[in-house]
């Protein structure tokens, strides 16, 4: 039996949702089939994050390629697009928490991010948390954090052909071409 043949999606697609929501599993559901490669920005910093990119790496299978990239992004992406090879970005959170902590640009990075997107060459699928949904943080930095979390958001959400929110494992469409 031939496997399953790959339909690409929108070339670039945006899947938002809360934690735990299924946002991640979903996003790898568009790329059944195909030849993918993982872009992880996460870092194992510790015993739990270790297991949680574990758990990632088992849930995927062997099939996929991964590179972990948890700065550099936009640069990073721009050289590994190809039009056979689609990407999964999980997640554009753990990224944008990696450049605070680095004390970067989010902003100029966000742009660089969006430029490369625009250009995209082959299909592209980003995983990004949504913040914005709950209690306003009692301190300034996890302030910060959501603000540049909601505008990186929008950002890439305006410049992604599809865009899609995922709550309990469920896909809502909020854009698509």
């Amino acid at each position: 039996m031939s496997p399953p043949s790959f339909t690409p999606p929108s070339p670039t697609t945006l899947v938002l949702g809360g934690a735990r929501s299924g946002k991640s599993s979903f996003a790898e559901s568009l790329l059944d089939g195909a030849p993918a490669l993982y872009l992880a920005t996460g870092q194992a910093l510790d015993g739990e994050m270790a297991e949680r990119i574990e758990h990632h790496r088992r849930r995927r299978g062997s099939d996929w390629s991964t590179l972990e990239e948890p700065l550099e992004l936009a640069e990073t992406l721009e050289g590994v697009m190809r039009p056979d090879r689609p990407v999964l970005v999980d997640c554009l959170t753990l990224w944008i928490s990696n450049l605070m902590h680095a004390d970067r640009d989010v902003d100029a990075a966000t742009a660089r991010l969006c430029t490369v997107l625009g250009a995209a060459t082959g299909p592209v699928v980003l995983v990004s948390n949504e913040v914005g949904l709950g209690l306003v943080p009692d301190n300034r930095l996890a302030r910060d954090f959501r603000d540049h979390q909601g505008r990186v958001n929008q950002r890439v959400a305006a410049i992604c052909a599809k865009v899609v929110f995922v709550a309990a494992g469920l896909p809502l469409v909020l854009k698509e071409p």
